[in-house]
């Protein structure tokens, strides 16, 4: 196990970064054209195409569009298969994530002005989303709900869920059980970029959707992109990223396990600690090596850790803010005597989390706000998931025959200096 560690005391922002390498999964060019090909085959051939390649990526073998879709008796039964337990942490997650985002709706309005204008925006939702579900191998119910729960609460009327089935062509019932609990109007069982393309383009079984959301792999992420102006998608996500501001007050065992936990969830999962400690370096390193000896995903870590592992000593924590900033991950957590200090100083983050007790995975699973959230930088620009990724805004304006009589040779004048006659004429003629 081998993560590098930059002494960066003395040297500027700009010379910091550039010892930092960052992953990219867009950088993949034999990737993107078989992307495009499967793109291609699907909006000519439909249902067709769907059934090819899910027989040539997943051997699952569909012979009519009904075997694609998960029945209402399917749903059920997997449902009764799941733990109680689980079920009932599901609900509680459920719960939490309501409550939170609820917080984020926001109301039409209409502002009466003066001399007859009235102007105001109009909210409405998004009438139909696609979510895509990694599946097959892998089993994340949580992403069910972080991806489904704001869509409802948003208003949305018709949400499609994809996702890749197993090799016996069934989904892992948790995965289901979470589409119950969140309320999945309809579960298909196809995945890969031939699912984001069903649902960018529509086809003879599955309705065209307006946005499509959820975490894929390299082949859905290149395929969300190339979609992306057909249909709006959430973002165009990275691999998982972790970086930690810490003093000499942090506990480093607390500092290994959470740096772990994301290199955990791929080999090109960055973690980074920034620090103003030589002390907690040193112990961090150790804790790593202690907490990697038994642990079932020790050569994801490993591969993370020497590729994109960082501890990065500094000369103060404001310097540590800063490269926090410019970096912009995904997950931040602030481990200091008094974290709101640094919290001021932090200007670009997904997701932050504050003092020992708040560790990352409290927000995958539990604790309300979106996990869904900005990789590789583009916190500086993206936000998390939320209510607001589901509806949009129209503007209103109505003027009285009065109130435009003030205005429209204003108008006209602008129009005119735009070279635009009929726009200018457009007003005029009113008088």
């Amino acid at each position: 196990m081998m993560i590098k560690v930059i002494d960066g005391k003395g040297k500027s922002i700009d010379s910091i970064m550039d010892m930092i390498d960052r992953p990219s999964q867009l950088e993949f060019a034999e990737g993107r054209e078989s992307v495009e090909r499967i793109l291609k085959n699907v909006r000519e051939l439909g249902d067709r195409a769907v059934f090819k390649f899910t027989k040539k990526f997943e051997q699952v073998e569909y012979n009519n569009k009904d075997e694609m879709f998960a029945s209402k008796e399917e749903i059920k039964e997997a449902y009764n298969l799941v733990p109680t337990s689980l079920l009932n942490i599901m609900k509680k997650a459920k719960s939490n994530i309501e409550k939170y985002h609820k917080k984020q709706l926001k109301n039409s309005w209409m502002s009466f002005e003066n001399n007859g204008i009235i102007l105001g925006q109009l909210i409405t939702p998004i009438s139909r989303v696609g979510v895509y579900v990694p599946g097959g191998r892998a089993s994340y119910p949580s992403s069910v709900l972080m991806n489904v729960i704001p869509a409802k609460i948003a208003g949305v009327s018709d949400i499609i869920m994809v996702t890749p089935p197993r090799a016996d062509g069934s989904i892992d019932p948790n995965i289901l059980a979470a589409a119950y609990i969140a309320g999945v109007d309809t579960v298909i069982k196809i995945g890969g970029a031939q699912a984001i393309a069903a649902l960018a383009y529509g086809t003879e079984s599955i309705k065209k959707v307006d946005k499509i959301v959820g975490p894929g792999n390299i082949y859905v992420t290149l395929a969300k992109k190339e979609v992306y102006g057909l249909v709006d998608i959430d973002m165009i996500a990275g691999p998982s990223e972790i970086l930690i501001i810490a003093d000499d007050t942090a506990n480093p065992k607390f500092i290994a396990a959470d740096l772990l936990s994301q290199a955990e969830h791929d080999p090109m999962a960055s973690v980074i600690l920034t620090t103003d400690s030589d002390d907690l370096i040193e112990g961090v390193k150790k804790e790593l090596k202690l907490q990697t000896k038994d642990i079932s995903t020790k050569d994801t870590i490993e591969a993370s850790l020497a590729g994109f592992g960082y501890l990065i000593l500094v000369d103060d924590l404001k310097m540590a803010t800063q490269v926090s900033n410019s970096i912009a991950p995904e997950h931040l957590e602030i481990m200091t005597d008094y974290p709101e200090r640094e919290l001021k100083l932090i200007k670009n983050a997904g997701s932050i989390f504050l003092g020992d007790y708040s560790p990352e995975p409290l927000g995958d699973y539990m604790a309300g706000p979106n996990h869904v959230l900005p990789t590789s930088g583009t916190a500086k620009f993206y936000s998390a998931l939320g209510v607001d990724a589901f509806i949009k805004r129209s503007s209103i304006i109505q003027y009285t025959k009065k109130a435009l009589s003030k205005d429209y040779k204003d108008i006209a004048e602008f129009a005119r200096a735009e070279g635009f006659e009929a726009h200018a004429r457009s007003v005029e003629v009113r008088f």
